[in-house]
């Protein structure tokens, strides 16, 4: 049974520890000496019924104040999934505890007042969770009797928040109109509101696609301790102890330590009492490699050929989480004798200075502005120096690794929590204002006798004419799921904004460049590798690429990644019940693979690897080509691919 982490968030009063409750209530996840506890403490209050808020507003404080201070965590469960609830508080004094709660979240729950709509604090904490790459959002209206469960004020703010929302980089959001007091849409289907046909709020919560949102790809385990033999047994014991973050491992494979950029092989993986073959994210192991390494808490074990990002110099988007405001010093050869902060990345310690700050962030217009620090809870990009270099990838890619945060050093407390940037992006400004250095002595040379050889054209000068970015889109899914229909829509939409495509999908490349492969496993991939070739070639030449096949294999995807630069690979899951698959069949093809007649046909009888992290989930079962069609359109304009984003 696997386990989705959420948080809940939004403005005062909005009924988010209520909600909680309400779930927990439903889904009969509360004890009886907890409700007991509840109603006493509802009755000393003098409420006129039992408040289910009381479950998660522990701090006496809370209660007294009727608001959530600290962050609340629950378990519970159901027979389909479990969870971990993180209730954080609204208020924008608090705004702090809601980046820590919300750090680890697979999904998002932002809880929106049906009486007074989208408001600061509602646009903060979504501002918040698109930071923090929260891969589902659901937008839950709450308080729908307290305007007579209308469906008109329910539309109004669904438009208002889809508005904000096109300015923030989200893959999935879900609207659904709730009464948490009432328990309205909450467990059950509401009665009072007949108009809505979507899904419930648990029963989405035990159906998400949570895999979407995982780096199982990057293998990076941070060192935590070193374990050596505490008994006669093995005298020569040495593991490395910690959680794998992300990716997967098995023994025999080739890693190697940094920062000492050894090389070895894992010999051995232990859970426990228990030794394993493989370990995957989220794990706790201890890893044993086949030679004597010197390696201590903060280094970091990776694959070979699969390495992080290193550097001494970040590139990130800073939460300031303190309220002193952030202090920002020059360096003097790396010794910080002014202002200076611990920088906590997973295990690894060292010290840090903010270097510069670039912007602030406006979190109602999402706009830009120009100031000298950050005070508490605001939100702003910066430019860090570290004494030692860290071992990162970008927060886009990797959460775990992305991620940091900044410790004053004399009085402990966290200040800041810091996501790491696009690396790629900012080495390419580094490289355009190196050219413009270089742009007089290059005129200088053009005037002498010097012969000189033509200039190759780039995709960045190609780039530069179409006024667009290059990408390859990768759609991929069963049969019948409508890939090739919601690119052909997107096609549409890009070639009305004047964005130069190219299409490749099955028919027009199994009839000509593949037309001498078959259908097994081997010619798959093989279909794949041609087509991922050309689609490089294509990309390279500053089109927007459109990819529409099955390409059932995981690896032969990320095989195709690897052809496109850090960013510009997008993977659309486009998701679909084989059973309507099989009801939107048009050839026959399903009926004839079940009869036998088609060999190989995948979702009958070869598998089919559905993407574990992809840009985006696309599900035609639930929208239409268009609506799907459009939020690849505003996704692509946020990430700056194509003209319309803020980025």
């Amino acid at each position: 049974m696997d386990l989705l982490r959420f948080s809940t968030a939004g403005s005062v009063d909005d009924g988010k520890s209520t909600l909680i409750g309400r779930l927990l209530y439903d889904s009969k996840a509360i004890f009886e000496d907890q409700l007991e506890a509840v109603e006493q403490a509802s009755a000393a209050r003098g409420d006129p019924s039992v408040d289910l808020a009381l479950l998660t507003d522990g701090l006496r404080a809370e209660r007294e104040q009727g608001i959530t201070i600290d962050v609340a965590y629950r378990y519970t469960a159901t027979p389909k999934r479990k969870f971990i609830i993180a209730d954080t508080p609204g208020h924008i004094q608090y705004t702090r505890n809601m980046v820590t709660g919300a750090s680890t979240a697979d999904l998002a729950i932002i809880l929106v007042d049906a009486r007074k709509g989208v408001l600061t604090q509602s646009k903060r904490h979504s501002f918040i969770a698109s930071l923090l790459q929260i891969p589902h959002v659901v937008v839950a209206v709450n308080k729908m009797d307290l305007v007579g469960y209308g469906e008109a004020r329910y539309q109004e703010i669904v438009a208002d928040y889809r508005a904000f929302a096109a300015k923030l980089n989200v893959r999935d959001v879900v609207y659904i109109p709730i009464a948490a007091l009432h328990g309205d849409n909450i467990v059950s289907q509401s009665q009072n509101m007949p108009w809505y046909h979507g899904a419930t709020l648990l029963h989405h919560l035990e159906t998400v696609n949570i895999g979407a949102g995982r780096n199982n790809v990057d293998f990076r385990l941070p060192i935590q301790y070193v374990i050596r033999a505490n008994s006669a047994v093995d005298l020569d014991f040495r593991g490395f102890a910690g959680q794998i973050v992300s990716g997967r491992i098995a023994v025999g494979e080739e890693v190697v330590a940094l920062p000492a950029g050894i090389r070895s092989r894992v010999a051995g993986i232990h859970r426990g009492d228990e030794s394993c073959e493989r370990a995957a994210a989220g794990d706790g192991v201890v890893i044993t490699l086949e030679d004597e390494i010197d390696i201590s808490r903060g280094d970091m074990l990776v694959r070979v050929r699969n390495l992080p990002h290193s550097s001494n110099q970040l590139d990130a988007t800073l939460c300031w989480m303190n309220e002193e405001p952030m202090k920002i010093e020059w360096p003097v050869s790396n010794s910080f004798s002014g202002q200076w902060y611990w920088l906590q990345q997973s295990t690894r310690r060292v010290r840090a200075s903010v270097q510069e700050l670039n912007y602030r962030i406006n979190v109602d217009t999402m706009h830009r502005e120009d100031a000298q620090t950050l005070h508490l809870n605001e939100i702003g990009r910066g430019q860090i120096v570290t004494t030692e270099p860290l071992f990162f990838d970008s927060y886009q890619i990797n959460r775990a690794t992305g991620s940091f945060i900044l410790i004053d050093p004399h009085t402990n407390n966290t200040v800041a929590a810091g996501m790491i940037r696009d690396r790629a992006r900012r080495v390419s400004e580094l490289v355009q204002k190196q050219e413009e250095r270089e742009a007089p002595s290059l005129r200088s040379s053009r005037s002498s006798n010097v012969v000189w050889e033509p200039v190759a054209v780039t995709r960045p000068m190609r780039e530069e004419l179409n006024g667009h970015g290059a990408a390859v889109l990768w759609f991929t899914g069963l049969s019948g799921s409508g890939k090739s229909t919601v690119a052909k829509a997107l096609e549409q939409k890009l070639f009305a904004l004047g964005v130069r495509t190219f299409s490749l999908d099955g028919d027009n490349v199994r009839h000509g460049l593949n037309s001498d492969l078959g259908f097994g496993a081997a010619a798959r991939t093989e279909n794949i590798r041609r087509v991922a070739e050309v689609a490089r070639l294509a990309f390279e030449h500053g089109n927007v690429v459109l990819c529409t096949f099955i390409s059932p294999y995981a690896e032969d995807r990320e095989a195709a990644r690897a052809l496109a630069p850090e960013g510009s690979f997008w993977e659309l899951f486009v998701k679909c019940d084989v059973e309507i698959c099989k009801e939107r069949d048009p050839k026959g093809l399903y009926e004839r693979a079940e009869r036998g007649e088609i060999p190989n046909f995948t979702g009958v009888s070869a598998p089919y690897e559905e993407p574990v992290q992809p840009e985006m989930v696309l599900e035609t079962d639930r929208h239409s080509a268009d609506e799907l069609a459009q939020r690849i359109l505003e996704a692509l304009a946020r990430a700056g691919i194509i003209p319309g984003g803020d980025n």
